[in-house]
């Protein structure tokens, strides 16, 4: 389906196939070189066209962020899924069917009272859930301190004798989202592979099984130094990038392959605004660089053909407006964009702009519309 961006209807999502695989690629070809296998997060992609690259023939396993994204991405043929959010109890029969089905999926849990209710259900259904005891290794949301050897072998030993498998620890390191520079972003890694680590011998050192060590984001995978002692790592974003990722120093600019093609409306040139389509229903509400030293507004703009302009950003969205503008405290000019003119507005955050949209319209190096690929929402 060739095609020119001029041919879509805006506002719509845009990926940029060969970005997304230099992506890919860079981030493969680090882990490898420390010796450990990429588990790939795909809640960002939500699209079984994209996981497909983000997979591999040898390491075909990945994580989940709902237990939708499992079962479709099970149907697909991927068997072998992690789902990283703490398990809710009414879930279990979904989990359950899935196994059933062959697909190795496997919880994660940080209190007795997960722990519980998933042995229940295992010895009330005769399925070893398999289990990952999720650790804190920061202090940013959820988890069992890496240090705090009675919960952790309390929940471990009652994972065990009830009836459901024990298979290891699953860390992520949220608080290197707010890294600012290189030092930061290697502490929070070395961070997070040592509380993972501590926390896998102390399970082991009272006669637990420990087989899996899991850590990662986005930002800890590009910049750890050192992987010993872990057996996985798992990133999301990565595949995208986006505004959060550049701000941190994780990605360049030129380097995020999601965008969303808008059209120009409207002017207040007695404001220095320029209208487009494009409000926080298509980029989203997430303001993530607000809180950077470069705030970009909802998006970063370009032109049609993804070059940033430099300094205009959107500054303001309603529900179906986007204001662009000049960031504050700026001296850069406005573009001249008369109205049906097409920009590209690069997210805050990948995973929230891709929400907001049904399919990616894949465009290759010459900008030509090359493939359309579905993206599913839903929990």
């Amino acid at each position: 389906m060739p095609g020119k961006l001029t041919d879509l209807e805006t506002p719509c999502l845009i990926l940029d196939e060969e970005r997304m695989m230099r992506n890919i690629t860079r981030l493969r070809t680090r882990l490898d070189a420390l010796g450990v296998p990429l588990r790939p997060h795909l809640k960002t992609a939500k699209s079984v066209e994209v996981a497909k690259y983000m997979l591999n023939e040898v390491n075909n396993f990945a994580t989940v962020s709902t237990i939708k994204e499992a079962e479709v991405f099970a149907e697909a043929g991927i068997k072998d899924i992690i789902y990283a959010v703490g398990i809710a109890p009414h879930k279990l029969p979904r989990i359950a069917a899935l196994r059933q089905k062959g697909v190795d999926i496997a919880v994660i849990l940080d209190n007795m009272e997960q722990a519980i209710a998933v042995t229940q259900f295992a010895k009330n259904s005769g399925d070893r859930i398999p289990v990952l005891i999720e650790i804190d290794c920061d202090g940013h949301r959820s988890g069992i301190a890496a240090d705090d050897a009675e919960t952790l072998i309390a929940i471990g030993r009652l994972i065990t004798a009830g009836g459901a498998e024990l298979r290891g620890v699953l860390t992520h390191a949220g608080k290197s989202y707010l890294s600012r520079n290189k030092a930061e972003l290697e502490m929070y890694a070395e961070q997070e592979r040592a509380g993972a680590v501590k926390a896998a011998g102390i399970l082991r050192g009272a006669g637990l099984p420990c087989r899996v060590v899991s850590v990662g984001s986005s930002p800890t995978a590009h910049f750890a130094k050192n992987l010993d002692g872990v057996t996985e790592v798992r990133a999301g974003v990565f595949v995208f990038f986006d505004l959060v990722m550049a701000g941190i120093g994780v990605c360049d600019v030129d380097d995020i392959a999601l965008s969303v093609l808008a059209t120009v409306i409207g002017h207040q040139k007695d404001k220095g605004w320029i209208l487009v389509d494009a409000g926080w229903m298509a980029m989203s509400r997430d303001r993530g660089t607000a809180k950077q030293a470069i705030d970009m507004g909802y998006g970063l703009v370009c032109d049609v053909n993804g070059k940033p302009y430099t300094d205009i950003i959107v500054t303001d969205a309603n529900q179906e407006h986007g204001i662009i503008a000049v960031r504050p405290d700026s001296n850069a000019a406005l573009p001249h964009l008369e109205v049906g003119s097409l920009v590209r507005i690069l997210p805050n955050h990948a995973c929230a702009t891709g929400a907001q949209h049904d399919h990616y319209n894949v465009i290759n190096k010459q900008q030509h519309i090359a493939a359309k690929w579905p993206r599913f929402s839903g929990w």
